[in-house]
């Protein structure tokens, strides 16, 4: 399978309540979902036609295994996911508001279960990528933070595209000035970066609006280019380096059943686009995201199943 896409990072066992609108003491029930943010976005390239593969470490056990099997049946290349005796993989209960968006409840360790070391990585397979896409969460703790840095390193060796979607979660982190400062570190190898608006100004606490905030972490770090922000069902912004500005992009109107996911596909979405049309951040690029990130919201867990090249044209033209 040639290879487009490579993400980087945690995968876990995603446990959303069956119930949304209930607090994670109330719900009836959970469903079982193998999930993870990098790992949903390489599922969601896939979904969109992407060669995609997936590099990680889990726990030598049932679930990890579950993961391994579930994200290859997806159709991502799992070969290079890593079962380790010494970890557990990690779980994830998700409570889920009316309105989407979700709160979470972590028993997961990265230091312990997301150990993955840069002498386990395979440079010429990174290399051989035409993107490769990692998250802040693989930079909590050594030795997965050298890692993830080294890996970013060998595929921009290789002529890749570096995506980094800092995708906070701040139970994860001993603390958050800590979590402001490897999410921030995280940039220095990015190309491209994706951010929620509550991220963006958490990153630039001082700026007066969007558009500043964005400014200073373009010009902060050299090889960054292009910064998305996305504000969830109110859609997304871009700004380029040299203070040029997308300008914002309207969501799409669909029925939230979970939010889970929807910013993942939003970056999968988004790097395809850019793809397969060049490097160049556009209003349109931004509307096929959107309407990636909003598909996905449809359904139960980071599945994807919703999500496909012809039901992002559907909903293109539906707006159109």
């Amino acid at each position: 399978m040639a290879v487009d896409l490579i993400t980087l990072g945690e995968s876990l066992i995603d446990l959303p309540s069956t119930r949304s609108g209930v607090s994670l003491a109330d719900a009836p029930g959970f469903a079982k979902v193998p999930a993870g943010a990098p790992a949903n976005v390489a599922v969601a390239a896939a979904r969109l036609g992407l060669g995609a593969a997936f590099l990680s470490k889990v726990g030598d056990d049932s679930f990890g295994e579950a993961i391994v099997q579930t994200f290859g049946a997806r159709g991502v290349d799992t070969s290079r996911v890593i079962k380790d005796p010494a970890a557990r993989t990690g779980l994830a209960f998700v409570s889920i508001r009316e309105d989407g968006e979700r709160d979470f409840l972590f028993y997961f360790d990265p230091a312990r279960d997301l150990a993955l070391r840069p002498d386990e990585l395979d440079g010429e397979f990174l290399s051989s990528a035409r993107a490769f896409h990692y998250g802040s969460i693989s930079l909590i703790a050594e030795p997965c933070r050298a890692a993830t840095l080294t890996a970013a390193r060998l595929a921009r060796a290789g002529g890749a595209l570096i995506s980094y979607d800092p995708n906070l979660r701040p139970r994860l982190w001993p603390d958050q000035e800590t979590m402001r400062a490897q999410a921030l570190a995280g940039f220095a190898e990015a190309d491209i970066a994706k951010v929620s608006r509550e991220e963006l100004f958490f990153l630039a606490p001082d700026a007066a609006d969007e558009t500043t905030a964005a400014g200073r972490l373009l010009e902060a770090y050299p090889r960054l280019q292009l910064l998305v922000v996305t504000d969830g069902a109110n859609g997304s912004a871009g700004y380029v380096k040299g203070s040029r500005s997308v300008g914002h992009v309207p969501g799409f109107r669909v029925q939230a059943v979970d939010a889970t996911g929807a910013g993942d596909a939003f970056v999968a979405g988004l790097l395809a686009f850019l793809l397969r049309r060049g490097v160049e951040l556009t209003s349109e690029a931004l509307a096929y995201a959107n309407a990636c990130g909003a598909l996905a919201a449809t359904e139960l867990g980071a599945g994807m199943q919703n999500l496909s090249e012809s039901a992002v044209q559907n909903l293109l033209a539906s707006a159109a």
